[in-house]
This record gives C-alpha cells, sequence and structure tokens, in this order.
C-alpha cells in the first residue's frame, strides 16, 4: 500500500500540541510528565515482585526484526580464546588470567528501543519548534540524551488487543481504534488513569518469530497499530500520556487508513506532543502473567543509554507485577 501525496502539515494543523508548556528549551515533552509522584504510583502497582523484561534479542544468527530498509546488528568477537590458542595475542604479566572482548554494529532504532523527540520532524521543525537542521551531524536539540537522563518510569497498563480480538496476532494492516483500547481495558478489569504507560500488544513481533520474515515483512510492509484520528490524538493529550509501547516496528499502523499518509502519529504524537515511543517489545510473557492473574498493571521501567547526540536508544525495559 503506497501512501498519497497528502502534506502531514496539512493533516495535522490543527492536532494538540505541548510546545513551550515547559518551556522554549525543553527536549523531554511529555516525560515531564512523569514527576516523583508518578513514580509512586508505578511502584504501587506491584504486588508480587514478578519481573518480566520487554526487550528482544540482539544479534541472532536468523536475524533480527527492524523497519525496512535497516540492517540486524553486525557482531563481532574482537577477542576470544582462539587468539591465545594461536600465540597472536599475550596479556602481559596476567599470571594466565585470559578474556574476551567484542564489538556491535547495529542501528539505534535496530532492536527494542526508545525515539528521541529529533528522530522524526516535518514542516522543517521538530518538537517544541526546534530547527530540523540541528539534526545534521548529530541531534544537538531532542536527542536521546535528555530523555535518557530523566528515564521513563510510572504506571505501565498491558492493553492485550491480540487477546482481546481472540487471535494469536492482528493482520496485516489492521486498525486499532480509540474504542478498541478503552473496551480491551474495561474487559481485562482495569483503568487507565491520566499519565499511564499504555503497553499495546498486537502479537505481531510474535509473527516474526514464529514463522519467520516472509510472513512477517510480505511483499509490502505494512503493520497494525493505532492510527491518528482526531479523538485517539485528543485522548493522548488530556490524559497526559508521558510514553507508549506496542510489540511492533514503529509502534503504528503502517500507512494510516485514516489519512493515507506514512506513520502520521511519528507526527501528531513524537513531534507535537513530545509522547516517547517505545517500539519492538517482546509482550508474550507479560501478556500470559496477565492473562493468568487478572494485573494489567505494573511499575514500568525503562532507561536508555546516554547516546550523545542519539536520534534513539536500545533499551530493556522491565515491567515489575
Amino acid at each position: 500500500m503506497v501512501p498519497m501525496s497528502r502534506d502531514i502539515a496539512d493533516v495535522l494543523e490543527d492536532a494538540p500540541s505541548n510546545w513551550g508548556k515547559w518551556g522554549d528549551e525543553d527536549e523531554i515533552g511529555a516525560l515531564n510528565y512523569l514527576t516523583a509522584d508518578e513514580v509512586l504510583r508505578g511502584v504501587e502497582a506491584v504486588e508480587h515482585g514478578k519481573t518480566f523484561t520487554l526487550g528482544v534479542p540482539i544479534g541472532r544468527p536468523e536475524g533480527d526484526p527492524v523497519w525496512p530498509g535497516r540492517t540486524g546488528a553486525d557482531h563481532y568477537m574482537e577477542l576470544d580464546r582462539g587468539h591465545f590458542e594461536s600465540g597472536k595475542f599475550e596479556l602481559a604479566g596476567s599470571g594466565g588470567l585470559e578474556y574476551a572482548d567484542d564489538v556491535i554494529y547495529m542501528f539505534l532504532q535496530g532492536t527494542t528501543q526508545f525515539d528521541a523527540l529529533g528522530h522524526v520532524w516535518y514542516d522543517d521543525t521538530l518538537y517544541n519548534g526546534f530547527d530540523a537542521g540541528t539534526t545534521k551531524g548529530g541531534m544537538e536539540k531532542c536527542s536521546i540524551e535528555p530523555i535518557a537522563d530523566h528515564g521513563v518510569i510510572g504506571r505501565g497498563v498491558l492493553l492485550d488487543i491480540a487477546r482481546y480480538m481472540d487471535k494469536d496476532w492482528l493482520v496485516r494492516g489492521e486498525r486499532i481504534e480509540l474504542e478498541d483500547l478503552l473496551e480491551c481495558a474495561d474487559e481485562q478489569g482495569v483503568e487507565l488513569q491520566p499519565r499511564d504507560i499504555p503497553i499495546i500488544r498486537t502479537g505481531w513481533i510474535e509473527l516474526y518469530y514464529e514463522e519467520g520474515d516472509e510472513a512477517f515483512y510480505g511483499d509490502e510492509f505494512d503493520e497494525p497499530g493505532i492510527t491518528y484520528s482526531e479523538d485517539l490524538v485528543e485522548w493522548f493529550h488530556e490524559m497526559e500520556i508521558p510514553a507508549f509501547g506496542t510489540d511492533t516496528i514503529a509502534n503504528e499502523q503502517t500507512v494510516s487508513d485514516e489519512t493515507e499518509t506514512l506513520l502520521p502519529l511519528h507526527g501528531a504524537l513524537l513531534r507535537d506532543q513530545g509522547v516517547t515511543f517505545n517500539e519492538i517489545n517482546r509482550l508474550d510473557e507479560l501478556a500470559d502473567d496477565c492473562a493468568d492473574d487478572g494485573k494489567y498493571d505494573f511499575l514500568y521501567v525503562g532507561s536508555p543509554l546516554k547516546i550523545v547526540h542519539g536520534t534513539g536508544s536500545p533499551v530493556n525495559p522491565v515491567a515489575i507485577k
């Protein structure tokens, strides 16, 4: 499905914005909502001490799920037992101590990750009005580093849309409506509260691991997910949502059936409202446990790397129940 040539600035002309809300120099956007009180509210959701890490493996020989045009991680051994066996490396004064060392080359958006607020823009302007020219040679504004300094910690809520729709995974390009999110929460018996961190499960990443590249990418890449609508972006704004995550590559329907443009929520939420995107999570173990005990809220802890001028960062979020 090829998006039509509709200008995203026109689509989002009347969309809500958080620019200037926390000052002209703000670079973390809606994460400002995650105050100490919100961290404590997340802590209050912990009852059993069960932990679930949401990151996907990096550098599997079979490959990793990435956005088309990106490549999976390349992992190299710089030093291993072979260097010592061959006599080509000696560690002076080690007394027999040996070690291994390795290198990884990867896209910062090539695994479970957070987007920096400057990662996507339109109309030559980043979040909070910063000039897109500040991205030249590295993100001088709205990089991942301010988000990493702050951390993403609060009350997370799993919205298991796949299970709610009685599916292993949503079909290619399937749309999730705001009504679906709200009805899913109601069926799960969990209340969505202001400043929550919604985590939306579609089952899509599970398709990749269970059926492989061909089933996942197909003839054209078209992920399921939420997409731009006036009521959805107003809900995010009114609920003061600081961040959200999914088990898809881009956190939204690839080509919006509402706007007929590519990834409009990256403009409406990331760029306009400063909402942090947490993409490519593996949620099946967490979802199974939530279905077993009926508890869908938890302490969500996301700590990206402090990559100077980075457009994003790998992260291994932790859900603590």
